[in-house]
């Protein structure tokens, strides 16, 4: 059996505004809360399951796109003037010039999650 990721725990400050923001960029669907987790399913094999926590210590989550979702997460990005960077330590420069792909950007959510997307085009 090939090994996948089912799941992982994002910490937050409030779970369903993480998710919500999360889902809405990302142009995933979140369906609302199951018992103390926010769960959005990012694909077939994935899903992050959102956590209210006192002090969450964030984390870097990183996602490989084609094209079409690229340019749909940042037009969403741009729409909301949600700030966006090219650089971990600048993810508000408003550039996609990644250091390791085409065209790649993070962002991040109220919680401090840093999040990256990366394109090969």
């Amino acid at each position: 059996m090939t090994i996948t990721l089912n799941h992982t725990i994002v910490p937050a400050v409030d779970n369903e505004t993480a998710a919500r923001f999360f889902a809405e960029v990302m142009g995933v669907t979140y369906a609302g809360p199951e018992r103390h987790f926010a769960p959005v399913p990012v694909n077939e094999e994935l899903t992050l399951d959102f956590m209210t926590v006192a002090q969450p210590s964030p984390v870097h989550l990183a996602f490989d796109v084609d094209p079409q979702t690229f340019d749909g997460i940042l037009s969403r990005l741009q729409s909301s003037g949600i700030p966006y960077g090219s650089e971990p330590h600048a993810p508000d420069n408003g550039r996609i010039d990644h250091p390791l792909c085409p065209r790649g950007l993070y962002f991040r959510d109220e919680s401090g999650n840093l999040y990256e997307v990366m394109s090969p085009a």
